[in-house]
Parts: structure tokens; C-alpha cells; sequence
């Protein structure tokens, strides 16, 4: 079997993305929830990412998506013992107050975010229109889906921007200065490989904006090198999940190697 059935056989798709490779790269145990769907990444600031980069290159459908929720209007649905508490935003009734307004809102396909959030997100686009950064990297088609094959491997995924012989992807991060490290933790690299073949376009660029006033932006370029760390990635990644499927592999007894 090639790649797409053994990936079928399994897991009941035929393709993979970056997402899922980035977990191969790293251990086939979760690489195997993943595809399965059994984990789920949750998190504050990915919850924010997401809803940015909505505000950013979908606004309209932003609007629709989410809305805000102030903690005065939690408050007003508190008993007086607790609106009278140190510190209500730690008490079990506030906390349960919140979790059934964010259900009802999701009930209504809606999605809450704080206020504070919700400005921030808008101060940080405004920032970028201010320095001219949306208007020179982030003009284009947004949210580009892409399908390929890469050496037999069948991909899918969208890109954030593709412009007029440049892709760019937004990232929010704690520093600009230190996203040189993050473009290697994070497997960034294999992202801007899978997209610049995809698209067979080599000018790829990363929009990095600090989260912290005053909002610092950056244009990160991706040089020829970190498209080749990239590729090699990939491929290492391809091969552990080949082996993994074709080999019918315990996931457990999977280690990692490396020299340093």
C-alpha cells in the first residue's frame, strides 16, 4: 500500500499537514492521537491566535464568530456572598457563571472573548496598517488552500497570505528578537518548506507581532537554509510515520535520536 491507503487504513483520511507531521517529528505516540483525533491542543494563547488571525484576514467573519464578554456581566449574575468575595473571578460560582455564559454563546455558534482581548487584537492589525506591514507583506489571497504531493506524500493545509510572489504567515509571539528560536522549536521551518512547494514560490515571510503594548512588529525572511532544515524535517518526519504504518510499529518502543 502507498502512503494515502495506509493513512486511510488507519485513520479514515488520506493526507496529512503540517500539524500532524510536526507531531511525527516528535513522538509517534502523539502523532497517533492526533490523527485519531484523541488529543486536542488548548490554550489561552492559542485561543487568541486564532481568533487574531480571524480579525486580521476574515474580519467580517469575526464579527459574526465572536463576542465579548465583560467581567461586570459576570458579575451580575453572582450572589451577593460572592460579588462580596476578595476575589470573585476565583470563586466556583464565578467560574461556573462564565462556563454557562460561554456555553449558551457556543449553543448560538458564538464564541466569547474578553473584552481586553478583543482590543488587543484590533490595536495590534491597527499597528500593522500604521507601518505599512498589511499593505506590503499581507496583501493577497487569504487563507489559500493548498493541496500536494511532496515525494509521494499527500498534503492539505491553507496558507495565511499568498501575494504577489511572496507568502507570508502571521505569528504572534512573546518577543520578535526571539522568534529566530521558535522558527526551530516550533517546526515553523517545515510549514514554510510544505508552502513554498506547494506554491512553488521561494520569498517566504513570517509577520511577527509582539502581544505586549506597544504591539512591536517584524518582518521575518526565510532564508534558503531554514527552507532546507525545513525539508529535512519533513522528510524525517515521512519517514518515521512510513515506518510507524508500514511496520505496524508499537508505538511505545519509539525513541528519538540525534547527535549534538
Amino acid at each position: 500500500m502507498n502512503l494515502s491507503e495506509m493513512l486511510n487504513e488507519r485513520y479514515g483520511k488520506e493526507y496529512l499537514s503540517y500539524s500532524s507531521i510536526k507531531q511525527a517529528l516528535n513522538d509517534m505516540a502523539w502523532f497517533d492521537m492526533y490523527m485519531k483525533k484523541e488529543v486536542k491542543y488548548e490554550s489561552d494563547a492559542l485561543r487568541f491566535g486564532t481568533m487574531y488571525d480571524m480579525l486580521l484576514f476574515e474580519p467580517n467573519k469575526a464579527y459574526e464568530t465572536y463576542q465579548t464578554i465583560t467581567h461586570d456581566h459576570i458579575m451580575s449574575k453572582l450572589s451577593d456572598k460572592a460579588k462580596a468575595s476578595k476575589n470573585p473571578k476565583l470563586t466556583s460560582e464565578y467560574k461556573a457563571a462564565k462556563a454557562l455564559m460561554e456555553t449558551e454563546a457556543l449553543e448560538s455558534n458564538v464564541t466569547l472573548v474578553s473584552v481586553e482581548d478583543w482590543q488587543m487584537a484590533n490595536d495590534m492589525i491597527s499597528r500593522l496598517h500604521d507601518t505599512g506591514i498589511i499593505k506590503n507583506f499581507l496583501s493577497g489571497q487569504y487563507q489559500h488552500k493548498i493541496e500536494l504531493d511532496i515525494y509521494g506524500v499527500p498534503i492539505k493545509g491553507f496558507l495565511d497570505c499568498l501575494g504577489d510572489g511572496y507568502i507570508s504567515d502571521s505569528k504572534s509571539t512573546k518577543s520578535v528578537s526571539g522568534f529566530r528560536w521558535d522558527v526551530n522549536k516550533l517546526s515553523y521551518d517545515i510549514q514554510a518548506y510544505i508552502y513554498t512547494e506547494a506554491m512553488g514560490i521561494k520569498k517566504f515571510y513570517w509577520v511577527v507581532q509582539e502581544k505586549t503594548y506597544p504591539y512591536t512588529p517584524a518582518i521575518v525572511t526565510c532564508s534558503e537554509e531554514t527552507l532546507f532544515k525545513g525539508e529535512m524535517k519533513f522528510k524525517d518526519a515521512v519517514s518515521r510515520i512510513r515506518k510507524f504504518l508500514k511496520e505496524e510499529d508499537d508505538f511505545m518502543k519509539d525513541y528519538i535520536e540525534y547527535t549534538v
